[in-house]
């Protein structure tokens, strides 16, 4: 049996803050990083994973991951769901390190950037993307991989079991449907709060005739900045493209009302982020006064037990699930899960480093064995740092090919890890020294 012998982390940086790519109103000069994990096998291949910051953090969420490689170098490669859940149950049960969350911020990212490097691994093994890898897997082994300890006041395992049985007949016409037809995404690359009124106009021209139906557009720096910029995006994509808009946390539950109220004339679909993500009333609170405009959060949702309260709450109307904040893919099948259970879309947060590569996986599987549906869901397209993957994600008019390497697409080419790795590679080297 091969072994896991090695666990890397490198940290990687890219200077994004030089032209205000990711800039919103809670972050306005983010250079995105991942901290960056490689699971050495003796008998190849290796595993990739990763986790997604915006800068000086990245060195504590490196060493974060570091510190999990005792439960990890020594182990069996693992190759089947009763593996990839023994590792994750591991991991997450370390007591002394669940402490600092728990289940929660940078231990629980890095408990996610090992176990889907795991997965990577496995899929990897098996020559399969990791959408068709767990999709493969029966019901009962999906359903050994989920933790519902907290979660069966909401969702029962038999609960979870019959939603993946009903699933079971369509998934192979649903995969085909994919491999053909790709998956709805939607464009963020217009609407960074740092960009100037033309620039906003010009990607989001191009964005509708590039396909897309829906851009989203940055908010919550200026009021009347945010109504000027809507009412030209509005007048640009024309009535029937979606605008979302998205706060990044910016304000409390009455500003969050006030300031959409102001916005309202313009048609957005969604409001995401309006508040802190702990905040689970308070979501509720704003949609019951926003309605119909929806509520979307979940990129810094810490668990899937924040997730299940802001579904019983009906605090939200879309679910954005990100591949690299909770623990792993695991995880992120019981966040399926629940939103399969409370029939409300999942549209994943993406952009990042490394996020459009990863999510994408998610949500085919979702479509394929989960929901078995893709009604009003999409996943977030932003168009920059692909070119730094070995699988890189691809859109076309509008919609995410389906992934056909074997693995999870994390992995980044060797050239942009020595260039871009922290504090030693040339990017910023030279960057000092000028």
């Amino acid at each position: 049996m091969a072994k896991i012998i090695g666990m890397e982390v490198l940290d990687v940086r890219f200077p994004t803050s030089k032209e205000l790519d990711g800039s919103d109103a809670m972050n306005p000069d983010p250079d995105y990083s991942a901290a960056y994990v490689v699971l050495h096998t003796d008998g190849g291949p290796d595993g990739y994973g990763l986790a997604f910051t915006i800068g000086r953090g990245n060195d504590v969420q490196a060493a974060a991951i570091r510190a999990l490689a005792p439960h990890v170098v020594g182990r069996d490669v693992p190759e089947d769901a009763a593996a990839l859940g023994d590792l994750s149950r591991t991991l997450v049960g370390d007591s002394q390190f669940r402490w600092l969350g728990p289940e929660k911020g940078v231990a629980h990212m890095a408990v996610g950037a090992v176990v889907n490097a795991a997965w990577d691994l496995a899929a990897r093994r098996a020559g399969l993307p990791v959408w068709q890898f767990a999709a493969r897997m029966t019901p009962e082994e999906l359903v050994s991989l989920v933790d519902f300890r907290y979660l069966s006041d909401a969702l029962t395992e038999a609960e979870a079991l019959d939603i993946l049985r009903r699933a079971e007949p369509g998934r192979a016409e649903r995969a085909k449907q994919l491999e053909a037809n790709g998956y709805r995404a939607y464009s963020t690359s217009p609407g960074w709060l740092g960009y100037a009124d033309a620039k906003l106009v010009r990607l989001a021209e191009q964005a509708v005739a590039d396909g897309f139906g829906m851009i989203k557009l940055k908010v919550g720096g200026n009021l009347e900045d945010d109504v000027r910029r809507m009412k030209l995006a509005r007048e640009t994509v024309g009535p029937d493209v979606r605008i979302a808009v998205d706060a990044n946390q910016r304000w409390g539950v009455r500003a969050a009302v006030d300031w959409m109220t102001e916005l309202a004339p313009y048609d957005p679909y969604w409001i995401e982020e309006p508040t802190s993500p702990d905040d689970v009333l308070g979501h509720a609170a704003i949609a019951k006064a926003l309605a119909p405009i929806k509520i979307a959060t979940g990129e810094h949702v810490q668990n899937r037990v924040i997730f299940k309260q802001l579904l019983q709450a009906d605090a939200i109307s879309v679910l954005q699930l990100d591949a690299a904040r909770v623990g792993g893919f695991n995880e992120n099948l019981a966040i399926l899960l629940l939103a399969a259970k409370f029939g409300i879309p999942v549209c994943p947060h993406a952009g990042g480093v490394g996020l459009c590569e990863l999510v994408r996986h998610l949500s085919m599987f979702d479509f394929v064995a989960v929901s078995g549906t893709d009604a009003d869901r999409s996943i977030e397209w932003v168009d920059h740092l692909h070119e730094h993957f070995t699988d890189p994600a691809v859109v076309e008019r509008g919609r995410y090919l389906a992934p056909t390497a074997p693995g999870f697409s994390a992995r980044m080419h060797d050239a942009t890890l020595r260039r871009f790795r922290f504090p030693d590679g040339p990017e910023w080297t030279e960057t000092a020294s000028e």
